[in-house]
């Protein structure tokens, strides 16, 4: 994996930062993208030189032309995307706010889709051709929790995202596959410690499992050479009411 180009999106923390310290332990480069410049230094910091933190809005797509032109000009090119930057939103389907629905959707699915289309572009051009693009998906992508309507419509749509991108990938020899993730003891499952609403709106507390294992699993998905891809892997708290939910 030696003097490999990788680019991972909301690396400033949680799954991001410990995917990003693991390519970079591997031999990657890592461009650690965020809006957060603070988190993206610490996380440089932990990952040493191998690391290059790079203030991004994956929303806004002047800002992530702007992180792929960095990218082409200091590297040349670019062998793996992790599209990991995600946000939620917890409400009842009446009472969440428009602003709250779009500020998911535009981070989680449309940030993918603008860093996906850059990294194509640019995936398809350079000598030798092809990478690698990862989707942090989810297992609500298959089965919802209440009140999550705009985190769950997004992560299902990121799995068409992933069909469609390996799909049209196959020509230029970039390969597209999906992680979908469940209970990782990160700041943004802090809340499952305390109790979390079930499928029949009770509320139980469900086990978390360390986030190296997902970092773990990724270094798997990107260490496969292109000809072979994991299309799609579940990696979740083996105790947690996921299979059977609802």
């Amino acid at each position: 994996m030696s003097q490999k180009i990788a680019l991972v999106t909301g690396a400033g923390s949680g799954i991001g930062r410990a995917v990003s310290l693991a390519l970079a332990g591997a031999g990657f480069t890592v461009v650690l993208a965020g809006r957060r410049k603070e988190a993206l230094e610490e996380t440089a910091r932990l990952g040493g030189d191998a690391c290059v933190p790079c203030v991004a809005d994956v929303t806004d797509p002047a800002s992530v032309d702007a992180l792929f032109a960095f990218i082409r000009e200091k590297f040349g090119r670019l062998d793996l995307l992790f599209n990991n930057a995600g946000i939620n939103a917890s409400a009842p389907i009446e009472d969440l706010p428009y602003e709250r629905w779009r500020a998911v959707i535009d981070t989680n699915l449309t940030g993918a889709f603008l860093c996906t289309q850059a990294a194509f572009r640019l995936m398809k051009s350079q000598n030798p051709r092809g990478g690698r693009i990862i989707n942090n998906g989810s297992i609500s992508a298959m089965s919802p929790r209440p009140h999550m309507i705009a985190y769950t419509a997004s992560k299902h749509a990121i799995t068409g995202l992933t069909k469609s991108t390996s799909l049209e990938g196959r020509q230029y020899d970039i390969a597209c596959g999906q992680i979908d993730i469940g209970n990782t003891a990160t700041d943004m499952a802090a809340g499952f410690a305390r109790g979390v609403l079930q499928a029949d709106f009770t509320t139980k507390v469900e086990p978390t499992f360390d986030v190296k294992h997902v970092a773990e699993a990724v270094l798997y998905m990107a260490s496969l050479p292109l000809e072979a891809n994991v299309l799609f892997m579940t990696v979740m708290a083996t105790k947690m009411p996921f299979v059977g939910r609802g």
